[in-house]
């Protein structure tokens, strides 16, 4: 008997259908399901968002109601839409399957931020250029407006005031309070950490009014500036030296000191005992400790903050809204922006402040990316 002869051959497997080139059968059955699924979902949920923005009778006009709806639409929306997903994307070819699966969970999240961020960023830039109920194109009118008039440079001027002391005192005083409260015992750390940032749950508006009576009241036994001083002045009110902004300034440093003394607090405490310990050993003092020590490895913490506030502070409109309304030139560009929309009704001349101040934010987060990205080693 030959060796050929010998050799038996195994029964192969009847095939189950069409095979994916990954080598497991594909689920045109599943795939339609993925499909469909997913049309459905999409349609519910812009069917009923959109009844209850333009179709409020039918749920009685109860906010409660709406809120119920809303919540449940949206959590049980997004689980089936991803579910439906799940369900596409497994039906593909193997190979194609594992590499779409990342993408095909983050594209819904993307398309809302398209939706809700870029696409009303887009409109605005459009609307610099048309006029003042966005009708027709007027060119650079807007720009050449806003350019020309002086109230905007008095606003431009304040911001940059507000630019260059807030964030740097608020990094300041974050990082002396998470120093020194690193020191105390664990229930003192406690407590005094949560006091400092107590503030940070205070609305804007809220802490506005706190501070309106402890900077200006007619009764000097009420306010405290001038029960100090022993005055009756309307500091808020006096354009002496943009002495009202550097009122106002302080209010938003004493709500944003305890967001500072948390992230600082935090990589305070990852600096190694080992490398502190041999700065001591070889003769540094405490001073030298933390300049030459601490700060340069925690200087990526510091930057984020201090980039943080940065953007915060071009956006401060709240504070300035309640306490001055912009006058005795405390007005910044966001507060300008609203002025002209809501209260001038200039939709053209808004949007071009918008674009200015978006053009200055720009560059601070392309850098706070690029150092991101740097400190990542990408």
């Amino acid at each position: 008997m030959t060796a050929a002869s010998a050799t038996t051959t195994e029964p192969t497997a009847p095939a189950r259908g069409p095979v994916r080139r990954g080598g497991a059968p594909a689920r045109p059955l599943r795939l339609m399901v993925g499909l469909v699924g997913l049309a459905v979902v999409a349609w519910l949920a812009v069917n009923i968002f959109l009844s209850l923005a333009y179709y409020p009778g039918w749920y009685g006009n109860s906010r409660v109601l709406m809120a119920l709806v809303g919540v449940v639409a949206g959590l049980g929306g997004a689980a089936l839409l991803f579910y439906f997903v799940n369900v596409f994307i497994e039906s593909l070819p193997q190979r194609l399957s594992q590499g779409l699966i990342p993408y095909a969970f983050l594209i819904p999240a993307f398309g809302l931020i398209s939706l809700m961020l870029l696409y009303p960023a887009v409109q605005t830039i459009n609307y610099a250029f048309a006029n003042r109920d966005s009708t027709a194109y007027v060119g650079l009118d807007n720009f050449r407006s806003i350019f020309t008039d002086g109230s905007f440079w008095v606003a431009l001027t304040n911001n940059a005031l507000w630019l260059i002391i807030v964030p740097v005192l608020t990094v300041a005083v974050g990082l002396f309070v998470a120093l020194f409260t690193d020191r105390l015992s664990a229930s003192g750390e406690k407590f005094a950490k949560s006091l400092i940032f107590l503030p940070m749950a205070i609305s804007f508006v809220a802490a506005s009014t706190i501070w309106r009576e402890l900077i200006y009241n007619p009764n000097p036994n009420l306010g405290a500036l001038n029960a100090i001083l022993g005055t009756s002045n309307d500091w808020l009110r006096m354009d002496q030296g943009r002495l009202n902004s550097l009122l106002m300034m302080v209010i938003l440093i004493w709500m944003q000191a305890g967001f500072a003394m948390i992230l600082l607090s935090g990589a305070i405490k990852g600096v190694p005992e080992d490398t502190l310990e041999a700065a001591r050993l070889d003769g540094a003092n405490e001073r030298q400790v933390f300049l030459q020590v601490i700060v340069p490895q925690i200087r990526g913490t510091i930057l984020t903050v201090y980039i943080t506030v940065v953007i915060l502070v071009l956006k401060v409109f709240d504070i300035i809204y309640v306490l001055t309304n912009g006058q005795s030139d405390s007005n910044v560009i966001a507060l300008m922006f609203f002025q002209e929309l809501f209260t001038a009704g200039n939709a053209g001349r808004a949007a071009a402040i918008v674009v200015v101040l978006l053009l200055l934010v720009l560059p601070i987060l392309v850098y706070q990316v690029r150092t991101f990205r740097k400190e990542q080693g990408r």
